[in-house]
């Protein structure tokens, strides 16, 4: 009897809940710092847009540095001090008077954040046994489904309920326990072959991304576009339709509709093909955009969330299904880390654009907007990949 290698270690037990906190960071400060900016600082809209954009750029502006950087002194260094960014920025946060300062806070956050998710996903790549990797990859991806719903939660929660001390105290805490938790983490040492070698010597810029994942990256960074104007400004938007409290439900709604349909879309996925189910899912997704921008009560508001999340929480892994099968199978670690910045990228200038939109037509007609934009998307997939069909034979990956 074949006895399966532990894939539960204490190393990828660490690994897994620093992955966690640092996502719960993000999305916790993503909902929060809006209404922040805008109650706090005196902000508007536009600067709003930028808090998060600035975040997001900097991080994509690093990942390829923390690849390199990975490549000559070693993960754990890199891992390290990525860690040590984002726990001393996240102390910071304290002292913000202005937006200029959040906004220089938020770029060295971005930094480290950039850093944080690229030596991450490297090293729980070499801790998960290669008989186990799919479920192991399974497991660690949903650490960021789980902190897209905590943090949210977590973050609206106290705000309305403990003040902006408190709110700065948790997300500093959830820093301090991600470092802390890190110096638990051991690399095992790898052998280093001649192909991955020659692999890492390649110099330029063409080294830095894979070009067979940049087509369908860029139809991820379409969707972007509108779903940053969502999480980014839902929890504004809420308050100026009279459901505060239902902000912090939105999210809760959003993970819980992914988490049970998971397992459906990705088996269908595998039977039915990318097509099958990337075009129904821009449908629901588009749906879900428009009943939010007419949404007066709590059970249109609540019922937008469910939607969005079947829709765009089944497009994200679907493309980025796509981007690893289409890779070479030497380059699909590159494949991901290129999907993952022109995604980011995509979520960056969204947050900027809508935030510069709100103040001529304001969320309600941006989000209907939004619809339009969504429903596009079925044309920018199949000029970009659906109508060459998937040839290769589909599997799940999460």
């Amino acid at each position: 009897m074949n006895i399966l290698p532990k894939l539960w270690t204490k190393n990828f037990i660490s690994i897994t809940i620093a992955n966690f906190l640092t996502f719960t960071s993000f999305y916790y400060l993503l909902v929060t710092l809006p209404i922040y900016a805008l109650q706090g600082l005196n902000g508007n809209e536009s600067e709003v847009g930028l808090i998060v954009t600035i975040f997001l750029i900097a991080g994509i502006i690093t990942r390829p540095f923390a690849g390199k950087w990975i490549e000559r002194i070693g993960k754990y260094p890199v891992f390290l001090t990525a860690f040590l960014i984002v726990c001393g920025s996240s102390f910071f946060y304290f002292i913000t008077q202005s937006i200029t300062t959040l906004l220089i806070i938020r770029f060295f956050h971005g930094i480290g954040f950039g850093m944080a998710t690229t030596a991450t996903g490297a090293i729980v790549a070499d801790l998960i046994p290669e008989s186990r990797k799919g479920e192991g990859m399974g497991y660690y991806g949903l650490t960021l489904n789980l902190g897209m719903v905590l943090g949210p939660f977590l973050g609206l929660t106290i705000m309305h309920h403990g003040g902006t001390n408190l709110l700065f105290f948790i997300n500093a805490l959830l820093a301090l326990i991600a470092l802390i938790v890190g110096f638990f983490v051991q690399i095992p040492k790898k052998t280093v072959t001649q192909e991955v070698k020659e692999l890492e010597s390649n110099k330029g810029i063409k080294s830095l991304f894979e070009g067979s994942a940049i087509p369908i990256s860029l139809i991820s960074a379409f969707f972007a576009l509108a779903y940053s104007g969502i999480i980014s400004f839902v929890s504004v938007y809420a308050k100026e339709i009279g459901l505060v409290e239902a902000a912090s439900y939105f999210f809760v709604v959003y993970a819980i509709v992914l988490f049970i349909s998971r397992p459906f879309t990705g088996k269908w996925f595998d039977l039915y093909g990318a097509n099958k189910i990337i075009y129904p899912a821009i449908l629901l997704f588009a749906v879900g955009t428009y009943l939010l921008s007419v949404s007066t009560s709590l059970p249109l508001f609540l019922l937008s969330a469910a939607l969005i999340g079947l829709g765009n929480g089944t497009i994200f892994p679907s493309l980025q299904t796509i981007a690893i099968q289409i890779a070479p199978a030497d380059k699909r670690a590159l494949a991901t880390a290129t999907f993952l910045s022109i995604f980011d990228f995509g979520f960056g200038i969204g947050s900027f654009l809508f935030g510069l939109a709100t103040v001529k037509v304001g969320y309600s007609s941006l989000y209907f907007y939004s619809t339009f934009l969504v429903l596009a998307g079925i044309g920018v997939y199949y000029i970009l990949h659906g109508k060459f069909h998937c040839t290769v034979k589909q599997r799940k990956v999460q």
